[in-house]
């Protein structure tokens, strides 16, 4: 099985599409994947939705919105950033800006002289450090592998407990009602006081617990919103069922996508 992620080699998406499939192929578009998966193009896809520390990703979450697919895992992957460089010496430190912000705190302390630099991926700040000795990468330690790398330092992401979140995306026809926690997508197409509310209750009322609340443009109009929902509990369940049937009702101008339920696994070097 082919899996679609962000690239290049390296990336913590390489590392979490690698416990998916055999063989990565890589695209540097969230978007791109999500779409290139409703279309068929590819049976799996593996996309960040979110960082403990930096929050969701937005350009996924849009892409849910758009193409019709189905979520049928969801990884966790510890973030362990090195900082890597030729040697200790250096007056730029380059990386992904999410990277980058996780780290903000180190760096200020440690390197307030450095000049930083957003690269389309760690694994990118990597290559750039390779080529320039002037230059310092934030990323897996893996990769400082080869003679002209060094680790500089491990462990330099400010919060211990840094983790990104990525759902593996299917074609829609595989959406499955069997698992722990559940993603949908809700457009309500109305606007009035107390609605929020009325989305959340239903849930509230069952003793469903909601793991995740995010609220995008809907880009139709100003001030209208997607929600985007996360519950533990699985599309199997009558109390799940039941609370989606309110749910539509509410949104009965709109309309509301299933993701799907899935189970959450924990991915390790």
């Amino acid at each position: 099985m082919e899996a679609l992620t962000l690239g290049p080699a390296g990336t913590y998406s390489h590392r979490a599409a690698k416990a998916v499939a055999d063989e990565v192929v890589f695209t540097d578009s969230k978007t791109a994947i999500v779409e290139a998966v409703a279309s068929g193009e590819y049976e799996r896809g593996v996309v960040p939705v979110e960082n403990s520390t930096e929050g969701p990703v937005t350009e996924s979450l849009d892409a849910f919105a758009e193409f019709d697919v189905a979520a049928v895992r969801e990884l966790i992957t510890p973030i362990r950033h090195a900082l890597i460089a030729q040697g200790p010496e250096f007056d730029v430190v380059a990386s992904h800006p999410q990277a980058l912000a996780q780290c903000r705190e180190y760096l200020d302390e440690n390197y307030p002289s450095a000049t930083l630099e957003s690269m389309t991926s760690t694994a990118a700040g990597v290559e750039r450090a390779r080529e320039d000795s002037a230059v310092a990468a934030i990323g897996h330690p893996q990769n400082a592998e080869g003679a002209d790398l060094q680790v500089v330092a491990e462990d330099v992401q400010d919060q211990s407990s840094n983790a990104t979140r990525f759902l593996v995306v299917a074609p829609a026809s595989e959406r499955s009602e069997a698992g722990s926690k559940t993603s949908f997508i809700v457009y309500p197409n109305v606007d009035y006081p107390g609605l929020l509310l009325e989305l959340l209750e239903p849930f509230a009322d069952r003793d469903i617990n909601l793991t995740r609340v995010e609220s995008r443009p809907s880009g139709e109009r100003l001030g209208d919103y997607v929600f985007h929902i996360d519950v533990e509990a699985g599309l199997y369940e009558e109390r799940t069922q039941d609370a989606l049937a309110e749910i539509e009702a509410i949104a009965e101008e709109g309309w509301v996508r299933r993701l799907g339920s899935y189970d959450s696994e924990t991915v390790l070097d």
